[in-house]
């Protein structure tokens, strides 16, 4: 019984074991990148304001989000949400980032 079941297993995978590997093909290469805004990079400026490390961050000179890290505890985070200026704390990052890009200025 059990040298019919090993005869018989065998018999299924050689079918199996005698395919050929598709031949290959190259990835073709991706296009380039596209030209970037130097004005929409990030700016941050570090400051030390008494004991706490300040890190400012700007697009196109505006201020959106400051980081604090005082030396002996957690850094808290100070985000512009609805861009009018009005900071607000957050002790956390958020993990769901909702994407707030300006469309339109005039």
């Amino acid at each position: 019984m059990r040298r019919n079941l090993i005869v018989l297993l065998m018999a299924l995978a050689t079918p199996v074991a005698a395919q050929q590997t598709p031949k290959l093909e190259p990835i073709p290469e991706p296009p380039p990148m596209p030209a970037s805004d130097p004005s929409l990079d990030p700016e941050v400026r570090i400051v030390q304001r008494g004991e706490d490390t300040v890190q400012e961050y700007r697009i196109r000179g505006k201020l959106y989000m400051i980081k604090v890290t005082p030396p002996h505890g957690v850094p808290y985070y100070l985000i512009d949400n609805e861009g009018n200026g009005v900071m607000t704390r957050q002790d956390v990052l958020p993990t769901l980032a909702v994407p707030m890009w300006v469309i339109k200025s005039w």
